[in-house]
């Protein structure tokens, strides 16, 4: 798990066109790392589409979002064209992303249980250093560029 006062390593993974993300690709930029669940669903939907209507506001206050889930790029990319998001979306298949930040692990959906991503999102300073958390009981979906910012 990684937590406040963590380095971040500089590559992130891919995105959704298959090209490498890092850290040094957003000089002087504070990251916004924000992990859900599922492509396409009703909540990372309304995240998704909450990050994209505040982006400018977000971009303006030195910030660069950055989606992850361990959907295939080619499922990011019908995300990202059907909701018009402005930000790249990492393609971690391979759960090394979910894995090394804590975010994977046994959930529960009406008594079944399976495992799958906490949504949390990770604010990392320009020297790669998390700052924040914000965790899965924090986060509301249909507000969290308020939070980011907040």
């Amino acid at each position: 798990m990684m937590n406040i006062g963590d380095k971040v390593e500089d590559l992130l993974g891919l995105d959704q066109n298959g090209k490498e993300v890092r850290l040094s690709d957003y000089p002087g930029k504070t990251i916004a790392l924000y992990f859900y669940p599922k492509d396409m669903t009703s909540g990372c939907t309304a995240e998704a589409c909450n990050l994209r209507d505040n982006y400018h506001q977000l971009i303006d206050a030195g910030y660069q979002v950055i989606g992850v889930s361990v959907d295939s790029a080619d499922s990011h990319k019908k995300f990202i064209a059907k909701n018009n998001l402005p930000f790249p979306l990492i393609s971690d298949t391979d759960h090394k992303l979910v894995e090394k930040f804590g975010v994977w692990g046994e959930k529960s959906m009406y008594g079944r249980k399976y495992m799958g991503t906490f949504r949390t999102t990770f604010i990392i300073s320009p020297e790669g250093i998390i700052t924040r958390v914000i965790t899965p009981k924090e986060i509301k979906t249909k507000d969290h560029a308020a939070q980011i910012l907040g």
